[in-house]
């Protein structure tokens, strides 16, 4: 008995769902890098980081989904926003963030699209897996975490730590080493 091969002129609702969560994510990564406000660039980070949550939750493995939304989205755009707040960068417009490549960039960008798109279609053109409800391997990726990779894991929490703390070194004023820049009302 052979099984028959899907359309893919007839996508099913999850399909159509991840395509959508792909888009958004592909959407709000290039205003990451196009935007010209760097707290606009961490909140299209949060976006993207999300849309690709949500297409974890619709590959059934809702552990990675909430790992992505708990550790990327809960701890990393909060410490680059800590960080923006820290050090003081400019929270409007800042003509800094442009490098004046952006021809060269976005040729290397499409470049890189069209190669990367060009072998998983050659690569993966008669592969087809049904999206099925699946077991989370949550019991399976904890156990590894907290037996295996536990050593890395706090080496990791340790290191984040550290940057914050060198984060709020750097940003005050009253303490050597600090920033030393004298106030904009004329004192030191």
């Amino acid at each position: 008995m052979t099984e028959a091969v899907p359309s893919y002129l007839s996508p099913t609702g999850q399909e159509i769902v991840f395509l959508l969560l792909g888009a958004v994510a592909v959407g709000s990564a290039l205003l990451v890098v196009t935007t010209k406000q760097l707290v606009h660039a961490a909140l299209w980070l949060v976006v993207s980081f999300g849309a690709l949550a949500g297409c974890y939750l619709v590959l059934t493995a809702e552990f990675v989904a909430w790992v992505q939304v708990l550790i990327y989205v809960g701890a990393v755009v909060v410490l680059m926003l800590f960080g923006i707040m820290l050090t003081r960068a400019p929270i409007g417009r800042s003509a800094d963030l442009d490098s004046g490549n952006r021809v060269v960039s976005a040729l290397v960008a499409l470049a890189t699209a069209a190669i990367l798109v060009t072998v998983v279609i050659d690569g993966f053109r008669t592969a087809y897996t049904p999206l099925k409800p699946g077991h989370g391997a949550a019991k399976e990726l904890g156990a590894s975490v907290f037996a295996t990779w536990v050593l890395p894991f706090e080496a990791l929490s340790v290191l984040l730590l550290a940057a914050l703390i060198g984060a709020i070194v750097l940003s005050r004023t009253d303490i050597p080493g600090g920033n030393s820049a004298p106030d904009q009302t004329g004192g030191h």
